[in-house]
């Protein structure tokens, strides 16, 4: 199991100092509605702060408090105001239907099976109704042989959200690190929370 304080000892493979293209897209798409997102595992913050610089109110959480430091440094000098806060995505402190968007890059594909079924379930109660969750995570296409999470089917994504959220889409995308050079294959998901 990986420990995320060591991982941010350095910077790690996913901490690009920029916000994943893909993020990027669905913004210059206009596929976030609304105002308020959730960044659940949000690291140092790029994502994030490309949402907040496009108008929307963000919340960023992560598990590391090395993450969560160096997210609220950098929204100090760049005079973004963001809430970092340092939380455990299986059980959010949030009230529920709080968020309009929740996005997630690179957190799923750690998660054992059981803790997908409790992070899916989180995710779908701090959406408002008609909620709408992104998530960014590599695919079973990527090589395994350089390591790295475990890699997602769409077949265990359908299962996994299915029972709190229509899929809307799951496609072929690529997840930016420092270690490829154009990107891990990945896919992108996204999904609307369904009615109670």
């Amino acid at each position: 199991m990986i420990s995320w304080e060591d991982a941010y000892r350095t910077t790690p493979p996913w901490d690009i100092g920029r916000p994943q293209p893909a993020f990027v897209g669905l913004v210059q798409a206009g596929e976030l509605t609304g105002n308020t997102v959730l960044d659940v595992g949000c690291g140092t913050g790029e994502n994030a702060f490309y949402l907040a610089q496009n108008g929307f109110s963000v919340v960023g959480v992560d598990l590391s408090t090395r993450a969560i430091v160096a997210a609220k440094a950098k929204a100090e000098e760049r005079k973004l105001k963001i809430d970092f806060r340092l939380a455990n995505a299986l059980s959010l402190e949030f009230e529920s239907g709080r968020f309009d968007n929740a996005i997630d890059s690179g957190l799923f594909h750690t998660f054992t099976d059981n803790d997908r079924i409790s992070f899916a379930r989180e995710i779908a109660r701090v959406l408002t109704p008609n909620g709408k969750y992104f998530m960014l995570c590599f695919n079973d296409k990527e090589p395994t042989d350089w390591g790295g999470p475990r890699r997602i089917t769409k077949e265990e994504i359908e299962i996994t959200f299915s029972p709190h959220f229509n899929i809307n889409y799951i496609r072929d995308a690529y997840f930016a690190t420092r270690i490829h050079d154009n990107g891990g294959r990945a896919y992108l998901t996204s999904a609307t929370k369904k009615a109670d």
